[in-house]
């Protein structure tokens, strides 16, 4: 059965670049309609860990992600850190669930702090307040004591933290594998049906 969920998914600056676009990927096979947004950090680090080149022109990156995804332009919207006129802005338009992956400590802080000072930040804090699921994977070692109080205040919140801390019971055999044991748990968590890898106590 396909999903029609609605997902805000973000991407920040954050090591762990194969995380972020691995879900989307998996979101739109799911057929759940994706709301796109990334920092310029994101960009970097996409070109450094992916050689993907994310154009800081939404409308470019999103033809790009849909060619290379093959689905249609009405799945995936892509928004600019400034569009304040974006869907997931507002309370009265909040998509059903919103992943920031992976997500930097900078990020953590300022949603923590409610600051909403770009599209990513406000999405956010739209998640928060309006009670939706809202899940943040942090991509960082070690923490320090600010992070962990940073994160112990989003869960607090109603945040899901995720961190992306793979496991290595399902023996994987490749990087994809072990990129695929966080973007199931992910997965799970929003609602999203996924076959991604065989669950606990299941024989294959």
């Amino acid at each position: 059965m396909k999903s029609q969920k609605t997902v805000t998914l973000a991407l920040t600056g954050a090591s762990g670049m194969p995380y972020g676009l691995r879900l989307l990927q998996c979101l739109l096979d799911s057929g759940a309609n994706v709301y796109l947004l990334y920092s310029q950090a994101a960009q970097v680090v996409a070109k450094q860990e992916m050689e993907l080149i994310l154009s800081a022109r939404p409308q470019e990156a999103r033809q790009m992600l849909c060619e290379r995804y093959g689905v249609t332009p009405d799945r995936l919207k892509v928004f600019g850190r400034d569009e304040w006129f974006a869907p997931v802005a507002s309370g009265t338009n909040p998509a059903d669930a919103m992943v920031v992956c992976p997500c930097t400590m900078g990020t953590l802080a300022s949603i923590a702090a409610g600051l909403s000072d770009n599209l990513i930040e406000r999405a956010a804090d739209v998640m928060l307040k309006e009670n939706r699921k809202l899940v943040i994977v942090p991509r960082e070692t070690p923490f320090s004591a600010i992070h962990l109080e940073n994160m112990l205040k989003l869960a607090r919140a109603g945040a899901v933290i995720l961190p992306a801390n793979p496991g290595f019971y399902h023996h994987p055999q490749s990087v994809d594998e072990v990129v695929d044991f966080i973007v199931a748990r992910i997965l799970d968590h929003i609602g999203v049906e996924h076959r991604l890898m065989a669950r606990w106590g299941e024989g294959e």
